[in-house]
């Protein structure tokens, strides 16, 4: 019999891997869907961003439910409730009922924080950086491999099939079904924690004022941050990558568009468990990195992945203006590096951080964080823009405060405090504070 917390690893990777094939499962079949709804580049950059608006308030709205539900409530739910929206954008004769289905739809990305959450419930601290990232990284791949890769070859330009003969219809017909299918197995086959006391210790650190305290603590507002630009921009490039390099290249085969892309995607979502290792490795070796965080460890690796992002997208920018395809796929697979060490790295420092809490956390981490993906494809099809090049460049610009204020944070009289020291929202009466709980 498979080991428990090897089970619930797999029920989580599993899960998030199809929610992550909806959620981007639009993204390579833009050119058709722009046809049949007559949608202009600029349209189709706020198609990708609706697809996204739905995600920030539900990861944070779940994240508390899961700590006090259980995983297996949340993820059984959400999951039926994401595959019967995805039926219905299939059937969609309107512009507007597409884009109010996909919007709901969209909410298989909140499967993140419910994933993290069920894994934090299982695995030991000094193993944490590498289990997330194991279900971060397959899981991300259903955007790569899933989404870009397999649908549009699956599901291609000249499908027909018994239901529908529109090759995205489909697409969105099949993997709603196997959504609501994936929804009710971990419903009655998921364990919500290794132990009672566990699962006691989660559930009673939920109530609003305990989620307000921490959500306004440094460690949880910089992750958050530092998120926005590492993950929002996952979401965005996964996104947007499709058009960009049919728009800005004149690519229109359909398939080679969508591998192009999807080179981004495999490494932003396979690459990601060696973030959460290296920050593990680090953490257990006392590794020194970058002497100006002396024996903040993890922060180190953190900060070290975010300035290679930054400095990634303008390079993106720059592979771009060469006008030769090859170089901005290169260059956009070295920024999907970037975001899978970088977000490796955040997650192997949030349950770490806030063991008792991680639901919540991840839902304020990943809530807010996910707003880039909403947030910079608008920047991207910005019209002022002289071409389809420059949004990179501009987004790495707005990175720079954002690296400001985690070399502010990761200072070690700051970091150390990270959990007890913010701002606005003082500490409640009792239970507080978020305390690691023992190999209970």
């Amino acid at each position: 019999m498979i080991d428990g917390k090897w089970k619930n690893l797999i029920l989580a990777t599993v899960m998030f891997n199809l929610g992550f094939v909806i959620w981007f499962s639009f993204a390579p079949f833009t050119g058709g869907i722009a046809e049949e709804f007559g949608l202009s580049v600029a349209e189709l950059g706020i198609v990708s961003s609706a697809a996204v608006i739905a995600v920030p308030l539900g990861r944070i709205v779940i994240g508390p439910l899961t700590d006090r539900l259980g995983a297996p409530v949340t993820a059984g739910c959400t999951m039926v409730l994401v595959g019967t929206f995805s039926i219905v954008s299939a059937f969609a004769g309107s512009y507007e009922v597409f884009t109010a289905s996909r919007i709901v739809a969209s909410l298989a990305g909140i499967t993140f924080v419910i994933g993290i959450q069920h894994v934090a419930e299982w695995f030991e601290e000094e193993n944490l950086g590498t289990a997330e990232g194991i279900f971060a990284g397959v899981g991300n791949a259903g955007a790569g491999l899933g989404a870009y890769f397999t649908l549009p070859r699956i599901f291609g330009e000249d499908y027909a099939g018994p239901l529908f003969s529109t090759n995205w219809r489909a697409a969105f017909f099949y993997t709603g079904v196997l959504a609501i299918g994936v929804g009710v197995v971990y419903f009655f086959i998921g364990d919500a924690a290794k132990s009672e006391a566990k699962r006691r210790a989660t559930r009673e650190g939920t109530s609003l004022n305990q989620w307000l305290y921490i959500a306004t603590r440094y460690g949880a507002v910089v992750l958050a941050a530092a998120y926005v630009m590492t993950f929002g921009l996952e979401l965005a490039m996964n996104g947007w990558l499709g058009t960009y390099y049919r728009e800005a290249f004149g690519q229109g085969d359909i398939v080679i568009a969508a591998t192009f892309a999807a080179t981004f995607s495999v490494a932003a979502g396979l690459l990601r468990p060696i973030g959460g290792y290296v920050s593990d490795r680090i953490a257990r070796d006392e590794i020194e990195l970058l002497p100006w965080f002396d024996g903040r460890y993890r922060e180190q690796w953190t900060f070290a992945t975010l300035v290679f992002v930054t400095v990634a997208m303008v390079g993106m920018t720059a592979a771009g203006l060469t006008g030769n395809i090859y170089v901005a796929v290169a260059a956009g697979f070295l920024v999907g590096l970037g975001c899978a060490f970088a977000e490796g790295a955040i997650f192997a420092q949030v349950p770490a951080m806030f063991p008792n809490s991680s639901g919540s956390v991840t839902g304020i981490v990943g809530g807010i964080g996910s707003s880039g993906g909403s947030i910079y494809p608008l920047v991207f099809s910005a019209a002022f823009l002289p071409n389809l090049h420059l949004g990179y460049a501009v987004v790495a610009a707005t990175m720079l405060p954002i690296l400001a204020l985690c070399a502010w944070v990761f200072q070690p009289h700051i970091a150390e405090q990270a959990t007890t020291g913010g701002w606005f929202v003082e500490k409640p009466d009792a239970g507080a504070t978020p305390v690691a709980s023992g190999d209970d």
